[in-house]
C-alpha cells in the first residue's frame, strides 16, 4: 500500500470538507457526489495528512457504518487521536466481521506497539503471516513498527 496522493481535499479544502469534482468546490461530505470508494479515499488522505477529526467527519457520512473498511478507519483515527480503548473496540468489530482483515490487525497491533505491549503486537504479526499476509503492507508496516517503534500514518 502506498501513501494516498494529495488531492484538492487536502490541498484546497479546510476543516471537515472534501473536494467534489462534479461541483468544483469543497463541500461537506454528506453533500458530496462522491461514492463510498471516493469517500474512503478521502478518509485515507485526510488521515495521512494528520487530519483525523476531518477524516472522522467523512467516515460519519459513509452509508454503511458496519463496513469493515469504515470500522478499520474509525479505529485508526481514534488511535491517532489517543483514544486507544475506542480504537480497539472498532478494530475488534472489523476483525469479528472479517478475521482476514489484515489492515485492521496491523493497525491494532501498531497501537499495541505505541503502548509498549510488544507481546500482543507480535502475536498479531504472527496471525497476519498465518493468514497469508507475509510480504503485504499490513505485515511489513507492523514488522517495521516492531523493529523501530515507529508506526505508520496510513
Amino acid at each position: 500500500m502506498t501513501p494516498p496522493t494529495p488531492s484538492d481535499t487536502t490541498k484546497t479544502c479546510k476543516g471537515k470538507r472534501v473536494w467534489d469534482e462534479a461541483k468544483g468546490r469543497c463541500v461537506r461530505p454528506k453533500q458530496s457526489s462522491l461514492d463510498q470508494d471516493g469517500l474512503y479515499d478521502a478518509v485515507r488522505e485526510l488521515a495521512y495528512a494528520g487530519r483525523n477529526e476531518d477524516a472522522q467527519a467523512v467516515l460519519s457520512a459513509m452509508s454503511d457504518q458496519g463496513d469493515t473498511r469504515v470500522l478499520t478507519y474509525w479505529g485508526f483515527t481514534h488511535r491517532k487521536l489517543g483514544n486507544s480503548a475506542l480504537a480497539k473496540a472498532f478494530y475488534d468489530q472489523a476483525i469479528a466481521q472479517d478475521p482476514n482483515n489484515l489492515l485492521a490487525r496491523s493497525y491494532m497491533a501498531q497501537g499495541f506497539v505505541e503502548e509498549g505491549q510488544f507481546g500482543l503486537a507480535l502475536a498479531e504479526w504472527k496471525e497476519i503471516r498465518a493468514r497469508g499476509g507475509a510480504g503485504t503492507w499490513p505485515e511489513t508496516s507492523l514488522r517495521q513498527a516492531l523493529e523501530t517503534g515507529v508506526t505508520t500514518s496510513y
